[in-house]
């Protein structure tokens, strides 16, 4: 399904014709009689009112919750006396008088700014719609009226290199005078690409610095919109390598990572190859739920226990299942575990989530149950739908010890002959070196999930290549990696046990070309019809075999003293960077 928000055709004539006069207006304030005329505001509406406009507004909110709150009461005492709704007294048919007055005026009032976008959407005098510029915003807009200047007569260094239409230079200079507000042209152009092509420019202007490296056309800005990147100026490129064939249950993977780290991509194509000749990892997906923890409070102790034991009553789950899986046709709510500091609550909801990563679909069910929870918890107060105790985004023992997304362990069995001639080390060395590095070492340095030689390195080249939140990655890549002889010691047992991979293959950057195409190529594109859930499972288990082989790669690169002499071959650049231009 496309989610992207329609965009509105571009109108040529409006927008030529308003930013025409628009511009020829801000270049007349230099004039004294606009100057004069800026001075004296023009008169609005509200001029006319007896009282200021708080004041007034504040007056008729009373009104409005006042009259509502003394008819609902009036009507509840008639119904439970049986007297008919339609026979009023005379302080209910004044109360009716104001609550409709009160309501017009608060309709007319809040309603303005909704008229005036679709008059914005319709008109080709939509943009004289603007307020004047005040006196202020001249003010403030005089500290950049130094470098916007001194950066005009670089524009030939700085502007690329295709000089834009007469009617969009207009706008630029509109943008970097504060004129229009950099944020609105997508909504006013009705073209994100020129929209993008305009902010670039304008950027470029009023910081007096180029950003003609960072690349622009090739580029589906209409895609992003409203999705994926707010006021974009052009995209960053990252080189994406391919790792692989990874053998994994019996499948063959070629592996996308984009990555800037040179040898990253040939360690982990190394550790496949092992993988491979060895006769290929098996993977098991030990859990798969997203979680959402909202923080709530209450005026006591003991009624925030009151909740935590009505949430995780076993009688109660299968109703508060049925109010949290009304959020989605995916979401289905799998445990409740709450805990409590002082008076606060802290609900643990997981649930499945199809092949979305889940944030918002989770959000939106707990949001429900909430709702649900206020008719017998009047006094509970929400104080945030996350409380830290999800945990998103931030490393925490929660996620290592229950998991959150997928938790996937992945195993192989390395021949003897596969360490020495492949990896150039042996099955002592990196059985002891594990003990010592990743289990003792990170021991010693007090981490949290961090029992692994490099796993964020391939979990981030490919979360950037297929499209995930790179800032998931933070507990994704919770990883603690074992290393046992077996066999009399002839084979090398390795495993990756990684509790909180959060993947996704539909929504966000997942629906970008490039991501989508690095999906398409591991088999995992889009949303399974059949069997919902089992791409984005299937993801997070190419991601833990994927790690396995970077940690077999890197562990017996320094077990053999590789790591320097491999970094300085592939990792460091032979330009000289004091000759490159600045």
């Amino acid at each position: 399904m496309d989610r992207r928000r329609p965009i509105r055709p571009p109108r040529p004539t409006a927008v030529e014709g308003g930013v025409t006069r628009i511009f020829n207006r801000s270049q007349q304030n230099a004039s004294a009689a606009d100057h004069q005329r800026l001075k004296t505001p023009s008169p609005k509406a509200s001029d006319a009112l007896p009282l200021p406009l708080y004041l007034t507004n504040t007056i008729f909110f009373t009104l409005f919750f006042s009259v509502a709150y003394y008819l609902l009461h009036r009507w509840r005492d008639k119904i439970r006396n049986s007297t008919p709704l339609h026979v009023v007294t005379l302080s209910e048919i004044a109360a009716i008088v104001s609550l409709i007055a009160s309501f017009i005026y608060l309709l007319g009032f809040f309603g303005i700014d909704f008229v005036q976008s679709f008059i914005a959407r319709s008109s080709p005098d939509a943009w004289d719609l603007d307020d004047e510029i005040d006196q202020t915003l001249l003010i403030d807009n005089n500290r950049y009226a130094a470098p916007c200047a001194s950066a005009i007569t670089l524009t030939s260094k700085l502007a690329d290199s295709t000089p834009l239409p007469e009617e969009d230079e207009e706008i630029v200079k509109m943008v970097v005078n504060g004129s229009i507000p950099s944020y609105s042209l997508e909504s006013k152009l009705g073209d994100p690409k020129r929209a993008a092509s305009i902010r670039r420019v304008a950027l470029q202007r009023m910081t007096g610095r180029s950003i003609h490296g960072l690349p622009f056309e090739g580029f589906d800005y209409e895609s992003i919109l409203g999705q994926c990147c707010e006021m974009p100026v052009g995209y960053v490129q990252i080189p994406v390598g391919i790792a692989g064939p990874l053998l994994l249950d019996g499948f063959e993977y070629s592996v996308p990572m984009a990555t800037t780290e040179g040898c990253l991509v040939a360690s982990t194509n190394r550790g496949c190859k092992a993988i491979y000749v060895s006769g290929g990892a098996t993977s098991t997906l030990l859990k798969d739920g997203m979680t959402r923890a909202p923080v709530l409070r209450f005026g006591s102790a003991k009624r925030a226990a009151e909740l935590k034991f009505f949430l995780e009553d076993p009688n109660n789950f299968d109703t508060l299942a049925v109010v949290f899986n009304r959020s989605s046709r995916f979401a289905r709510l799998q445990s409740i575990r709450c805990s409590i500091a002082g008076k606060n609550l802290y609900g643990r909801f997981c649930c499945s989530t199809g092949d979305a990563m889940g944030m918002n679909m989770v959000s939106k069910g707990v949001q429900n149950v909430l709702d649900f929870l206020q008719h017998d918890f009047s006094d509970m107060e929400v104080i945030g739908i996350s409380g830290n105790f999800c945990a998103d985004k931030k490393p925490a023992a929660v996620n290592w010890i229950e998991g959150r997304g997928k938790s996937v362990v992945c195993e192989a069995i390395i021949k003897d002959e596969v360490v020495r001639k492949v990896l150039k080390t042996s099955i002592a060395c990196l059985v002891e070196l594990n003990m010592l590095k990743n289990l003792a070492g990170s021991a010693m340095a007090g981490a949290l999930g961090g029992f692994n030689a490099h796993s964020s390195n391939i979990v981030s080249a490919i979360f950037l290549a297929t499209g995930q939140d790179p800032a998931q990655n933070v507990e994704s890549s919770h990883c603690i990696t074992m290393m046992e002889a077996v066999n009399n010691g002839r084979d090398l047992h390795i495993s990756v046990t990684m509790p909180s991979i959060e993947v996704g293959t539909v929504g966000g950057g997942t629906q970008l070309a490039s991501q989508s195409a690095c999906l398409n190529l591991l088999g995992v594109k889009g949303a399974n019809k059949e069997s919902p859930g089992s791409n984005s499972r299937l993801l997070a288990t190419i991601v833990a075999g994927s790690v396995l082989a970077g940690e077999l790669s890197l562990m017996s690169a320094i077990a053999a003293g590789q790591l320097v002499r491999s970094h300085m071959k592939y990792n460091r650049s032979s330009r000289d960077v004091s000759k490159l231009e600045s």
